[in-house]
C-alpha cells in the first residue's frame, strides 16, 4: 500500500514539473514573438509558483506591453513591500513612475533612496549599480557624493567615481581619481596600472589620455618627491610607450632615493634588452658599472654590458669591422682584469661565438674554448655548454666529425635533459650533411618526442625535409646537393651555396626543394642583414608554393623581419594574422598569436573565431 501511495505521488510530482516545463516553454515562446498578451497568462502563473525575480521582470514587462498598468503598479508595491531592503524593486517602481510623466512621484523615490542611504560602502555601490544600470547616470553620481560624504574616507569610492567620469568622457577626472587611491593606498598601484592599460592606448602618438596621464604623473611625482610610488608609476607609462630612454631617468633618481644600489637600474637595463632597445640597455648597465666594484650588481652589469654588444651584433648582423674590433676589445678587456675562469665563463662563450661567427677569428675562438674547458670548479653543465659551442665553431670550420664527437659526449652525458637533445639534434644533422639521411632520420625521429618543444620542432622540421624529398635515385643527388649547401649556409660561405642551390634548380626543375631552397636563400640572406633581399625570396616562396608546408614558415619569418629589423609594425601584424586565419594548424600559430596582439588589438569577431577552432 505504501509504494503504491508513492507512485502516485511521483506522479503527481511530474505532472506537475511537466505542466510548469510547459509553461515556461510557451511563455518564452509567445515572448520572444512579441505576442504578450499570450506569454501574460503564462507569466502570471508562473509568477504565482515562483516569485523569482527572473519571473518577476517577464511578468512585469508584459503587464506593461499589454497596457495594464493599474497591475502592474500593485505588483510593484506589492513587491517592494514584501522585499524590504532590496531597492532594485524600489528603482522599477521609480521608474515605472517616470515612464508614464509622472516625474515628481519618481523623483521623490529616487531622492528617498539617496536621502535614506546607509554609511557602508556595500549599500552605497549597490544603489549606485542599479542606477547604473537603470541609465539614471546623475541619480548614480548623486549616489556616489552622499556616498562619500557618508563614508567619509573609510572607502574611497575611487574605482567607481573613475568609472563614472569614464562614461562621461571627462578624462582628467577619471585619471585623477585613479590616482588618488594611491594617496589612499600605494597597495593599489598595480591595480591601477592593470586598469588604465585597458583605457589608455599607448600606441597613439597623440593620445589625449596618455599626455594627461603623464602630466598628472609628472605633477604628482614633483609634489611629492619622497613618495617612490608616483615615481614608479611614471617609470611603467614610460615603458608602456616604448620610451626607455625616458624611464632610465627616473628609474636612476628612484634607484638613489630608494638606496637600491643599482638594483633597480639593472632591472631596468634587462627590460630593456627584452624590447630591444639595446641603446637604453647599455646606458643603464654603464650606470651600474660606474657605481664602482663594491656595488653587488657590478659584475652581473658588466657582463650585461657585453652582451648588449653581443646581442647587437647577432641580431643587427649590419655592423662595420671597427665596431666588431671595438667591441672583441672591451671583452677582452674585461677578461684581462677579471681573469678567466668560472665565473667569466659566459663572457668567454660569448668572446668565442663572435670571434668564429662574425670575425672570422675560428682558431682563436678554439683555442679560448679549449682553455675553458681547464677551468677550476666548472659544472658539469657549463662543460657541456663549451663542448656545443665549440662542437658549433668545429662545424664552421668544416671538421664536422670533430664536432660530432663532441656532440655525442654531451649527449651521452645529458640524455634526458634539454641540453642532451639539443646535441642529438646538432649530430643527426651532421649525418645529414654528409647524406646519411636514415641514419640522420632514425636520430629525428626520437627527438620528436623531446620534452623540450624548440628541439622537438626543429627535428620535425629536418624530418619532414628528408622525408619529402629523399627517395628516388635523382632526389638522393638533389638532396645531396641541397645538404651540402645547407652545410655551407652555416658555415657561412654564402656564394658557395647558392651556386649548389641554383645547380639544384637548374638540373632538377620543378624539383619538390624548391620552396625549401628561397627559404633557405631568405635564411642566408637574415644572417648577412640583407632584409629586403630575404623579403624577395620568401615572398617567391608564397607566390609559387603557398599551398606547400613551408608557406607558414615564409609567413612568420616575414613578420619578424617587419617587425623586428624594419620596425613596420603594421605590415609585420598582417603576416600574424595570414598565419592566425589561413594557416590555423600551424606551429606558429601560438608566438603569432602572441605577437599579433602586441602589435595590434583581435575584433571580438576574430577572437571568436580563434576560439571556435581551438586556436
Amino acid at each position: 500500500m505504501r509504494k503504491l501511495v508513492l507512485f502516485f505521488a511521483l506522479m503527481v510530482a511530474s505532472l506537475s514539473a511537466f505542466g510548469q516545463t510547459t509553461d515556461q516553454q510557451l511563455a518564452q515562446h509567445y515572448y520572444d514573438k512579441g505576442e504578450f498578451d499570450k506569454a501574460l497568462l503564462y507569466y502570471e502563473r508562473l509568477y504565482e509558483q515562483d516569485n523569482s525575480k527572473f519571473n518577476f521582470t517577464r511578468y512585469l514587462e508584459c503587464l506593461s506591453a499589454t497596457g495594464d498598468d493599474k497591475t502592474a503598479e500593485k505588483l510593484l508595491k506589492k513587491s517592494v513591500s514584501k522585499n524590504r531592503g532590496d531597492n532594485e524593486y524600489v528603482v522599477l517602481l521609480a521608474k515605472f513612475y517616470e515612464e508614464r510623466n509622472q516625474i515628481a512621484k519618481a523623483d521623490n523615490i529616487y531622492n528617498d533612496l539617496i536621502e535614506n542611504l546607509q554609511p557602508r560602502s556595500r549599500s552605497v555601490i549597490e544603489l549606485y549599480n542599479l542606477f547604473k544600470a537603470q541609465g539614471k547616470s546623475d541619480k548614480a553620481y548623486e549616489t556616489l557624493v552622499k556616498g562619500r560624504k557618508l563614508l567619509n574616507k573609510t572607502y574611497p569610492l575611487n574605482f567607481q567615481f573613475a568609472e563614472y567620469y569614464g562614461s562621461k568622457g571627462e578624462t582628467e577626472k577619471m585619471i585623477n581619481e585613479y590616482l588618488d587611491l594611491i594617496d589612499y593606498h600605494p597597495s593599489y598601484a598595480n591595480s591601477i596600472q592593470r586598469v588604465l592599460s585597458a583605457q589608455v592606448d599607448f600606441s597613439k602618438e597623440d593620445s589625449e589620455e596618455y599626455q594627461l596621464l603623464k602630466e598628472a604623473l609628472i605633477h604628482r611625482t614633483q609634489k611629492h618627491p619622497d613618495e617612490m610610488t608616483y615615481a614608479e608609476m611614471l617609470t611603467w607609462l614610460f615603458i608602456q610607450r616604448q620610451n626607455f630612454s625616458a624611464a632610465l631617468v627616473h628609474i636612476k633618481a628612484m634607484d638613489k632615493r630608494s638606496g637600491a644600489k643599482g638594483r633597480q637600474v639593472y632591472d631596468f637595463g634587462a627590460i630593456c634588452v627584452e624590447n630591444k632597445d639595446f641603446s637604453a640597455a647599455r646606458r643603464a648597465f654603464k650606470y651600474v658599472v660606474g657605481l664602482g666594484e663594491d656595488s653587488q650588481y657590478f659584475m652581473r652589469a658588466q657582463s650585461a654590458l657585453l652582451n648588449v654588444s653581443f646581442l647587437e651584433v647577432t641580431t643587427r648582423r649590419n655592423f662595420s669591422q671597427q665596431e666588431l674590433d671595438e667591441i672583441i676589445a672591451d671583452y677582452t678587456s674585461v677578461l684581462d682584469r677579471f681573469g678567466k675562469k668560472r665565473t667569466t665563463l659566459s663572457v668567454v662563450l660569448e668572446l668565442a661565438h663572435i670571434e668564429a661567427f662574425y670575425a672570422g677569428r675560428g682558431q682563436s675562438a678554439i683555442e679560448l674554448l679549449n682553455e675553458a674547458l681547464e677551468f677550476q670548479g666548472l659544472t658539469d653543465v657549463q662543460r657541456a655548454e663549451v663542448k656545443m659551442e665549440l662542437a658549433d665553431i668545429h662545424v664552421l670550420h668544416g671538421d664536422v666529425w670533430e664536432a660530432s664527437l663532441l656532440y655525442m659526449q654531451v649527449d651521452k652525458d645529458f640524455k634526458y635533459e634539454a641540453i642532451g637533445h639539443e646535441a642529438k639534434f646538432k649530430n643527426a644533422r651532421i649525418f645529414y650533411y654528409d647524406g646519411e639521411f636514415d641514419f640522420a632520420q632514425s636520430q629525428l625521429d626520437v627527438l620528436k618526442q623531446s620534452t623540450s618543444k624548440l628541439i622537438a620542432n626543429d627535428a620535425l622540421k629536418l624530418s619532414l625535409l628528408i622525408t619529402d624529398n629523399f627517395g628516388l635515385d635523382s632526389n638522393y643527388v638533389a638532396m645531396s646537393l641541397f645538404a651540402q649547401g645547407d652545410l655551407l649556409v652555416e658555415q657561412h660561405r654564402y656564394e658557395e651555396a647558392y651556386v649548389l642551390f641554383d645547380k639544384i634548380m637548374s638540373e632538377f626543375p620543378a624539383h619538390s626543394l624548391s620552396d625549401e631552397i628561397l627559404l633557405k636563400k631568405a635564411y642566408a640572406m637574415q644572417l648577412k642583414g640583407q632584409w629586403n633581399e630575404a623579403i624577395a625570396q620568401l615572398e617567391r616562396l608564397l607566390k609559387f608554393h603557398d599551398e606547400d608546408i613551408l608557406a607558414d614558415d615564409a609567413l612568420f619569418q616575414l613578420g619578424d623581419i617587419y617587425q623586428n629589423h624594419l620596425m613596420d609594425n603594421n605590415k609585420a601584424a598582417e603576416y600574424y594574422r595570414q598565419i592566425l586565419f589561413e594557416h590555423k594548424g600551424s606551429l606558429y600559430s601560438a608566438e603569432a598569436r602572441k605577437r599579433f596582439r602586441s602589435l595590434r588589438s583581435l575584433t571580438p569577431k576574430e577572437e571568436m573565431e580563434l576560439n571556435s577552432e581551438g586556436s
